[in-house]
């Protein structure tokens, strides 16, 4: 009886071994969040989207620096203004990407793809008001900021990427990325809860490397840094 016993002992030890190992092998890589993680949204177009499908987009590069989860809704192509039923149900509507819940931090960006392919980055002062007023006292951005910071979110808004100077398609959206950006900073400072993160002065002259290859959309080094600007401001 014993000679039946023994060997059916040493099994189970060498199963919860061999199960002990691989649940080892599969927690290796596998980012450890805190006990008290924060609630983190992003949200947004492409600026935070790209990179993804490598792991390395912004949310990604924030998880790493904050060791908190990030939720990302962000899509390629999203817009603030919505402009059909079906454009929101895809999650291109920036405003429709936020879902009712509790959040410590919702972190978002928006506005180019409204005026790219809103006007043309041209003639464009209409579709700039929409957004947001002079003011800034009204316009979709200022809602929606007023709608996010109403949930007892932070929240934080992110500008654009510059060009380092050499070609980029989108260099003729310059001066319209100019002057919504002073419109954020401007609403942004007048909204308590709510950070503006510049990145005008993110990319070096002539430097290439915080871009992709199409110079519109952030590199992974580009992603990482601007994470690390969410960062700073999530830490202060």
């Amino acid at each position: 009886m014993k000679n039946n016993i023994i060997p059916t002992y040493r099994l189970g030890v060498q199963i919860r071994v061999i199960c002990a190992i691989v649940g080892l092998l599969f927690a290796i890589g596998t980012p450890v969040f805190a006990a008290d993680e924060r609630k983190i949204l992003v949200m947004g177009d492409s600026l935070m989207a790209w990179n993804r499908s490598s792991g390395r987009s912004v949310a990604k590069f924030l998880e790493r620096e904050l060791g908190s989860r990030v939720q990302d809704r962000s899509r390629v192509g999203a817009s603030i203004i919505s402009k059909t039923p079906l454009f929101s149900s895809a999650g291109l509507s920036i405003p429709l990407q936020f879902r009712a819940g509790r959040r410590d931090w919702i972190i978002l960006n928006g506005g180019g793809n409204d005026l790219l392919f809103g006007c043309g980055c041209n003639a464009c002062d209409d579709r700039m008001d929409q957004l947001a007023a002079a003011d800034g006292s009204w316009g979709a951005i200022p809602n929606l900021l007023d709608r996010l910071s109403a949930t007892g979110a932070r929240v934080i808004y992110i500008g654009y990427l510059r060009s380092p100077g050499v070609g980029s398609m989108i260099e003729h959206c310059r001066d319209d990325g100019d002057e919504l950006e002073r419109r954020l900073i401007r609403i942004t400072r007048q909204m308590p809860g709510v950070d503006f993160v510049s990145l005008r002065d993110l990319v070096p002259a002539g430097d290439r490397s915080y871009h992709a290859l199409d110079m519109i959309h952030p590199s992974a080094k580009g992603s990482a840094s601007i994470a690390q600007r969410i960062a700073a401001i999530m830490r202060r």
